[in-house]
């Protein structure tokens, strides 16, 4: 089945195999730029390694230098010069460890300039020594034994392997990096060459289709502008029917948000009667509540009075005991005094002291039996009167719990006039934030009946251009069409 693209499809498709020819472009050339950066920094590398190798065969000569010089003139500027460049020559031997780590041959080679390294270093330390110690004629024999000439040969030799090795990889990178940069430039001509070629064919067969898509939608565009013209009047004549209707309802909305203020205003209102008789009716369950507690006193301070008149009766029962051995032992010393007196009288002379005695502690014996009688008569006095207190007080804690009853019943009955009067107010609260909630809605309706009321004025005034501009269309059409018609003969 044949399919027939959209002028935006084949735009979107001539486009897309431009942008894919550009990417394949610079995708090769990408690659062949990465080769030529790393070619050229591996080149770079090799470089960097034979300056160190002559940095270090430099250094060396330095420190020989120094050394000889102090052998032969004592001066300690050639010592000082000496024992610079010792550390300078390990710190440049770790360097080539380093940027060789990747190189065996070369790993190889440093293995072997090691131990001649060392031995150099001892051999000039030992020169050193010896002028130290020995003067120059013992310096001057150990140099001239050539072990210091030896060693530095064979340093020597190892150095410039190190550094022929190094320089067939540098050439060996320069001929890559000339075949890298050889093929950038090709890639970018050619590529960029058939990529012009390639998109103008595309740029030529869409234009080519485009212009029959374009004749066919003029005359799409003919047929339709008749239609609008039609559509753009009977649009203005709805437009100006919209309108009237439009200023009713902006009427009838207003008088709805008038009467939606009002309610807002009344449950307003209503709120805050509700809120202040909750209040009032907490301030009175308080008041309740600090009432039981007065009377929940009242009943505690009773039964103490209770238990203490209690405690009296029982205190008074233990003093009447007590009495009743009094009494026994006031008749008892009653009936011993009678017979100490009868005894007395029978020791004649000699007993009259003791019949006087006895008859004193008789007299006592009665006077304590009359007390005890009188007191025996206040205990039971005072028995009744506790009997008549705890009665009395026993009435008035069942007047307190009484109260304390209907003071829990008023307390429950304002703590239910307090719920009511909280769901009131909620209430309330709700029909106020309601009847808010509505009149703003209203004013929302009503912003927007406004709006959609000007936007009708704005389409019977656009009903008449876009009757123009149907008008204006038709033309542009027929204009349209004689050009394609002419490109076409063309």
């Amino acid at each position: 089945m044949k399919r027939d693209w959209t002028f935006t499809q084949k735009l979107a498709a001539g486009f897309s195999i431009a942008a894919l020819t550009v990417v394949v472009v610079a995708f090769l050339g990408y690659g062949s730029t990465s080769r030529l950066i790393d070619n050229q920094h591996w080149a770079s590398h090799s470089l960097q390694v034979r300056t160190t190798l002559a940095t270090l065969l430099l250094d060396l000569k330095d420190a020989e230098a120094g050394q000889r010089g102090y052998v032969i003139t004592g001066g300690e500027d050639f010592l000082a010069s000496y024992r610079q460049a010792l550390p300078m020559i390990q710190k440049e031997y770790s360097l080539l460890r380093s940027l060789t780590s990747d190189n065996d041959i070369q790993q190889r080679h440093l293995d072997d300039l090691r131990p001649l390294l060392e031995a150099k270093d001892a051999e000039m330390a030992k020169a050193t020594r010896l002028r130290q110690t020995g003067g120059v004629a013992a310096a001057s024999q150990f140099i001239s034994q050539g072990l210091g000439k030896s060693l530095m040969d064979q340093v020597r030799g190892v150095l410039n392997a190190m550094d022929q090795e190094e320089q067939g990889l540098y050439d060996q990178r320069n001929a890559e990096t000339e075949a890298s940069a050889q093929s950038a430039k090709l890639v970018i001509l050619w590529g960029g060459l058939l990529g012009m070629a390639f998109t103008a064919v595309v740029g030529w067969f869409i234009a080519r289709s485009v212009r029959a898509q374009v004749g066919s939608a003029v005359q799409h565009i003919q047929g339709s502008s008749a239609e609008l013209q039609a559509s753009a009047n009977q649009q203005a004549s709805g437009s100006k029917e919209q309108s009237t209707a439009m200023n009713e309802i902006t009427t009838t909305i207003n008088e709805l948000l008038a009467t939606s203020r009002q309610i807002a205003e009344s449950a307003q209102r209503v709120s805050q009667i509700a809120g202040n008789t909750a209040k009032s009716a907490r301030v009175g369950d308080l008041t309740v509540e600090k009432a039981q507690e007065s009377i929940a006193g009242i009943r505690r301070q009773v039964d103490l009075i209770v238990n203490h008149m209690l405690d009296l009766g029982r205190k008074s029962q233990q003093i009447g005991g007590v009495l009743e051995i009094i009494n026994e032992l006031a008749e008892q010393t009653n009936i011993l005094a009678i017979n100490a007196t009868i005894e007395a009288a029978g020791a004649g002379e000699a007993g009259k002291r003791f019949a006087v005695v006895a008859d004193e502690i008789r007299k006592l014996a009665d006077r304590v039996g009359g007390s005890t009688k009188e007191i025996r008569g206040l205990i039971e006095e005072v028995r009744s009167s506790v009997n008549a207190t705890v009665m009395t007080t026993e009435g008035g804690a069942k007047a307190v719990d009484a109260g304390e009853r209907q003071f829990a019943e008023v307390a429950s009955a304002f703590r239910q006039i307090g719920e009511m009067v909280v769901t009131t107010t909620d209430a309330a609260r709700e029909i106020e934030l309601s009847t808010k909630q509505q009149a703003t809605a209203v004013e929302q309706v009503n912003l927007a009946v406004t709006n959609v009321a000007q936007a009708a004025k704005e389409t019977e005034t656009s009903s008449a251009q876009t009757l123009q501009t149907a008008t204006e269309l038709n033309h542009l059409s027929r204009a349209l069409s004689q050009m394609v018609t002419a490109a076409a003969g063309a």
